[in-house]
Order: C-alpha cells, then structure tokens, then sequence
C-alpha cells in the first residue's frame, strides 16, 4: 500500500498538482501510518515537508470542529437540533428568520445566493453584515448550497451557548484531552516555519504562511473566529480525531459522542434533496471519496487542497493535507480530487 500511495503522490508533485505534502491512515486491517513527500515550495532550497508539517486545513474547520462542537452541545442538552437560529443569533434579520433551524446549519441546506469572498473588501462588519440580512433564494432545508456564511452562523450560536469563542471550546473540548497537539486556530510565530505556505496572494500583498487563507475568515478575526476556515493541523492530529470517531466517539477512556450523535453523522439526513450530508459531515461522495466509499463514508474537503475521510462501517479512516493553492489558486478543483480519490481508493480497498 505504501509503495502505491508514493507512486501517486510522487506523480501529483511531478505535475506540479502540489509541491508536497502528507498522507496518513489508520485501519483495523491496515495499522496506522503518516507518510510525508515533497517541499513546502517548489524553490530548489524549500524545507521538506515532514510527518508533523501544518498545514491551513481550510474548510475541514467546518467539520473539525464547528460542527463537531455543535454536536457536542446536542448531545449534552444544552442545543436542540431543531431550535431556532434566532434564539442563539436574534441579528438575524432576513425575511426566512423564524424558520432557520440548527439542522439547517448542521446539513448545509440555506440557499445563500452569494460566495463570501467578494465581501472582503467590505471588513467584518460588511461581511457580518451580508450574513445577516441577505435574502435566500429557497425557503431554508429546500436545497443544499455550500456556504461559509452557514457555518459562520453555526459558530456564532456555538460561541454564543458556550460563552467562550470557537479557538477555546476547541482546544477545551477536543484538542487538549485528544493530544491534538499542533492543532489551533492561531500559530506562535516561532512555529511559523514548521507550517506550509498555502499561497503567494495578491490581494494581501504577500505569502500567506501561518496565517488563514480563506478572505472572509481572515477579515473576521478581528471580531470572532470564523467557524468556517482558519484551522491549523496535521496528519497525525487529525487521525486521532478520526479514530475516535471509528471507536464510536470514545477515545482512550474517554467518550466524547454518544453512539446516537455518531451515527447522524453517518446517515443521509437530505435523502428528500437526492443528496448525501450527515449531521455536520459530507456522505458518500464520490469526487474525493473514490470508489470504495460507502453510503456511511464520512469526509470533508479544505480549498488550500486538504481532504479527511472516516468510514466506520470499514474502521478507516484517512487525511490528505496539502497546499494545492501553491503559488496561487487554480482554476477548479479537478487534479486535487484526483489525488483525493486515488489515494481514497488505495486505502479504503485495503480496508
């Protein structure tokens, strides 16, 4: 299996898909591994990416731990999934108020008809703003649309029922009793270097290294920490968090999920939309997913070009972290899910 996965990723850095990066797997069948390739650029003096590199994991923040921490909150009692969103966000001001629920945030299903990112120039307040008050172009749980405005709004109630923001219920509830180590939401500048730049921006002015890559997120921090992207980590932390997934939200003595929460994660709650989305986590797809995934695969992408991947029926569960968005962004996603699918294809087969 090893010698298939750097054939793969030996072939993506050849064709410049990315200059380095880390795969990692852990499996009932296969044990655990982290395998590491590359650079972090493609200059001939770059450092090599190692086993413990960062990397910005962009959107896997909406998973790991937005929504995870929202589930936390329903499994204890303290969020009800079909509350209202105004209970926790009364701003919210848009014609479809009344009828926003926590399930609509945890599935992904408000028709938002804007991408946030053509409000950076706007600041916080702008963007916050837009979230609040635009109209959607469906009523809400009518149609799924990917947003970041949608888990924006899902880490607002969570700072809001917590009392504390996002970077601190995560560390709390997750990071630090799952010895998720060199996972946070901000870099000590010491560190910077051991993480992977992900783009050399025009819009800032520079490269973006230990620093959020996502627009609208970095624009946020100074008023919140986005629920959407700006999470650092790494192989190795990750798949911890995978694997206390596989053990059925119990990790080392200790058990974070109810078995019920973990499996809402794994069942289709938008068969009515002929969709697949858990609670909080994307279904069975097959564009990054590959061919082995089943209809309980579990997975989330990152734009910088990072993917997980957690199957509990097979007891796998992978991470692909790379910088896909080096030197700058590409047009669509079509190598990155190439490599995603592949590697997927490689693993899970072996499940």
């Amino acid at each position: 299996m090893h010698h298939k996965i750097k054939k793969r990723i030996l072939r993506a850095i050849e064709e410049s898909v990315f200059p380095g990066c880390v795969v990692g797997y852990t499996g009932k069948s296969s044990g655990t591994g982290i395998l590491a390739f590359g650079h972090q650029t493609y200059e001939d003096n770059s450092p090599s990416i190692h086993e413990d590199s960062i990397f910005d994991v962009a959107s896997i923040t909406k998973t790991i731990p937005t929504s995870s921490l929202a589930l936390l909150l329903i499994d204890r009692g303290k969020l009800g999934i079909d509350d209202p969103l105004i209970r926790y966000v009364p701003e919210f001001s848009n014609h479809s108020r009344d009828k926003v629920l926590i399930r609509h945030l945890l599935t992904q299903t408000l028709n938002y008809n804007f991408r946030l990112s053509s409000l950076k120039d706007q600041g916080a307040d702008g963007i916050l703003s837009a979230i609040f008050s635009t109209e959607f172009l469906e009523e809400p749980g009518k149609s799924f649309f990917y947003s970041n405005a949608t888990s924006i709004l899902l880490g607002l109630v969570v700072e809001r029922v917590n009392g504390k923001n996002l970077a601190d219920a995560a560390r709390d509830e997750f990071f630090g009793p799952l010895e998720m180590d060199s996972t946070a939401f901000t870099i000590d500048p010491k560190n910077k270097g051991d993480v992977v730049p992900t783009e050399i921006d025009s819009w800032r002015g520079r490269l973006i290294q230990g620093e959020v890559h996502d627009e609208s997120a970095w624009v946020l921090k100074t008023r919140m920490v986005a629920g959407s992207a700006g999470l650092f980590s790494t192989a190795p932390d990750i798949l911890k968090f995978l694997a206390m997934i596989l053990k059925q939200g119990e990790f080392h003595g200790t058990r974070y999920f109810s078995q019920s929460i973990i499996e809402q994660m794994q069942t289709n709650q938008i068969v009515h939309l002929g969709l697949h989305a858990g609670l909080g986590w994307e279904l069975c797809q097959q564009r990054y997913m590959g061919r082995f995934r089943t209809a309980g695969t579990m997975g989330k992408t990152g734009f910088t070009g990072c993917v997980c991947v957690c199957d509990p029926g097979k007891q796998t569960a992978l991470v692909l972290l790379s910088n896909y968005t080096f030197p700058h962004r590409k047009p669509d996603m079509d190598a990155i899910n190439s490599v995603r699918r592949d590697v997927a294809d490689i693993i899970l087969s072996n499940a």
